[in-house]
């Protein structure tokens, strides 16, 4: 099976490329998503989470208290990296676990906005990534999550431009040449 990992910058269309991957009857693993999920529901992660950022992280009822979480790494680097470092491997446990359930098929595709900057792109045969214009980028998210042009360009601020991304995917292109 090949693993292909679909990324891009917030608001470049990477999910309407994944869902007509979806369309073909391509699986596609949904990394945002599924990062979300196993917030609520990989025990280890829990765990970490609690001793992290306090028991306070999480309701009674076992759901995540975004606003206590949010409220720690929205403006601090160090508590988001923090929160990346014990998210991530989870994520990567879930794809994991999904890669064998999905083992029937010719290829799969894993659509992540921090492919690179989470380097679960080592978890993939081949990268793709979905670009288009800035201007065009943070309309669609302002429109689409009802935010301001501010919102939209601080949670750009925390994604690798799309020169880096680029350069990346240049980079692993040149390292797979003659392996396509």
């Amino acid at each position: 099976m090949l693993k292909i990992g679909l990324t891009g910058n917030i608001g470049s269309g990477k999910t309407t490329v994944a869902k007509v991957f979806e369309l073909l009857g391509v699986p596609v693993f949904y990394a945002d998503d599924e990062a979300k999920k196993v917030m609520v529901t990989d025990q280890i992660l829990i765990n970490a989470i609690r001793e992290t950022f306090g028991d306070q992280s999480y309701f009674n009822d076992g759901t995540l208290n975004r606003k206590h979480i949010a409220g720690i790494v929205f403006n601090n680097e160090a508590e988001l990296k923090k929160l990346n470092a014990l998210v991530h491997p989870a994520v990567f446990r879930a794809f994991d676990v999904w890669v064998l359930n999905n083992r029937g098929a010719t290829y799969v595709i894993k659509e992540a906005a921090l492919l690179f900057e989470s380097s679960s792109y080592k978890m993939c045969d081949r990268s793709l990534m979905v670009s288009a214009p800035l201007a065009d980028r943070i309309n669609r998210v302002m429109h689409r999550d009802g935010i301001s042009q501010t919102e939209v360009e601080s949670r750009e601020a925390r994604q690798f431009t799309e020169e880096k991304r680029s350069s990346w995917l240049m980079t692993l292109l040149l390292m797979t040449a003659g392996s396509w």
